[in-house]
């Protein structure tokens, strides 16, 4: 090879934001990072605790409403919904979201959108939206 040629090589690779930090997650969705390395997302792990005290309390009759407790906690109503649907998650999902083993796929966003209340449901999201671009 001569000084003046080159070589071009394309990686497809997308950069992606999870907790905090950027990670290169490779076509087949994999971050490459080993798993004895994963690390939970903090603001998934902080969005599911919130909700899970929300949910006791209104479970322990703390508010009586739903408008109650957005007053009381300084929360707008539509966030307070979307955080609630939270501890409807499948017991493997939010573990695998505990563990830091969700898919890289798999933010606080997505998981504040629409999700079904059938934890079979939820499952075959997360493996669907594993197989569509992002």
């Amino acid at each position: 090879m001569t000084p003046s040629s080159s070589i071009t090589v394309r990686i497809p690779l997308a950069i992606r934001s999870r907790g905090g930090r950027k990670l290169v997650v490779t076509p087949d969705g994999s971050s490459g990072m080993p798993l004895s390395r994963t690390r939970a997302d903090p603001a998934m792990v902080k969005a599911l605790a919130r909700a899970h005290r929300w949910k006791q309390l209104l479970e322990q009759g703390r508010y009586a409403s739903l408008s109650e407790m957005t007053k009381a906690e300084k929360i707008d109503r539509g966030y307070l919904g979307k955080m609630l649907r939270l501890t409807l998650l499948a017991p493997d999902i939010v573990e695998a979201i505990l563990d830091g083993r969700q898919p890289s796929h798999i933010g606080l966003p997505a998981l504040l959108r629409s999700v079904p209340s059938m934890w079979d449901e939820q499952r075959s999201m997360i493996a669907r939206s594993a197989v569509a671009p992002h």
